[in-house]
């Protein structure tokens, strides 16, 4: 099977496996894992912060992120499908007494005209009272788009006081495409998350990086929630891994998702839009194939092929380092035959 699902279908590599297997190991718990301590150390370095905290999922790094920039009753915007809002089960609610309101863009783009709309400062005992905003970058459901205006967006919430919550599970991505350093956008965020179990092939984990005193914090959530782990230093040696050999190869899975576009616009023109495809990820619209998501995730799968479906009409397909070129463009192939 070619699976374009997502990039989180990646496996390790001999050298990330021997990477793990070799790994000087500790009880993390007690904060004596040397490989996790490494891990942490270069990622908080990478993204211009003060200290990091290695967790099992970037859903949750972005909860621990979150609530340590909102307290219970208080709420955090964020674009209407930003996955904080859609993809993490209600999380930020039912774990940590949070809400959220929402913005709607094309690409889920920051708009910050309808941002400045909705914070809502301390208004009295009548409103729930914006704590934070958040941004994903790249945004997954928006076709894995840059975010544009992110620094003026920054620059807004800074003026007022306001802290900014960065999701970025695929940062490395919009880093490689745009040529912006990764601590260029993370260090505009009071609280940032990573992943390396994405494009990079990690096989789990997520990176939070904020101040010490924010991490301190983050890292009791963690062992409240029962998520603290011992000898972490396995996993952790494999995020070593991805970070020196993964990041700068994106690039190949960028060119491979364009050209899935180019193979799908060509066969249903509209669906999807080439040049606003920015990094791995291309969602096509199948409004008007007359093709359902279903019908068309369905006769890949019997072609070899898989793919998912993020909406009523959209299907998506993400590249990754064990997609080749030949295998992407067998899967677009595919998937243009059943939409021509």
């Amino acid at each position: 099977m070619i699976d374009l699902r997502s990039d989180t279908v990646t496996r390790p590599s001999a050298g990330m496996l021997a990477a793990m297997t070799s790994a000087p190991l500790g009880d993390d718990v007690y904060g004596e894992d040397p490989t996790v301590t490494e891990l942490e150390e270069t990622v908080a370095g990478l993204l211009g912060h003060e200290a990091a905290l290695f967790t099992v999922s970037g859903s949750l790094a972005n909860i621990l992120g979150v609530r340590a920039l909102a307290a219970p009753g208080t709420e955090v915007l964020c674009e209407a499908s930003a996955h904080i809002a859609r993809a993490e089960l209600g999380a930020h609610a039912a774990v940590s007494g949070i809400t959220t309101r929402t913005w709607s863009a094309p690409g889920g783009q920051i708009d910050l005209e309808q941002i400045r709309a909705l914070i809502a400062p301390d208004l009295g005992p009548y409103f729930v009272q914006t704590a934070a905003v958040s941004v994903e970058n790249t945004h997954n459901f928006g076709g894995g788009a840059i975010q544009t205006g992110y620094d003026a967006l920054a620059d807004e919430l800074d003026s007022i006081g306001l802290p900014l919550h960065l999701d970025g599970a695929r940062l490395w991505n919009a880093s490689v495409a745009s040529g912006v350093p990764m601590a260029a956008y993370a260090s505009r965020a009071a609280a940032a998350s990573v992943c390396l179990s994405k494009g990079l092939g990690a096989p789990i984990g997520s990176v939070l990086v904020g101040s010490t005193e924010l991490v301190k914090e983050a890292r009791v959530w963690r062992k409240r929630l029962g998520a603290g782990w011992r000898q972490a230093g396995v996993l952790a040696g494999a995020g070593l891994y991805a970070i020196h050999n993964n990041v700068e190869r994106l690039a190949e899975d960028h060119a491979h998702a364009r050209q899935i576009a180019e193979i799908l616009a060509d066969a249903a023109p509209g669906s999807v839009k080439p040049d606003q495809v920015d990094t791995n990820i291309v969602v096509a619209d199948l409004a008007a194939t007359g093709k359902t998501v279903a019908e068309v995730v369905a006769g890949a799968k019997a072609e070899g092929v898989l793919v998912g479906g993020v909406g009523a009409t959209q299907l998506r397909l993400v590249t990754h380092l064990d997609a080749s070129a030949t295998d992407c463009r067998r899967a677009a192939e595919v998937v243009a035959a059943l939409l021509h």
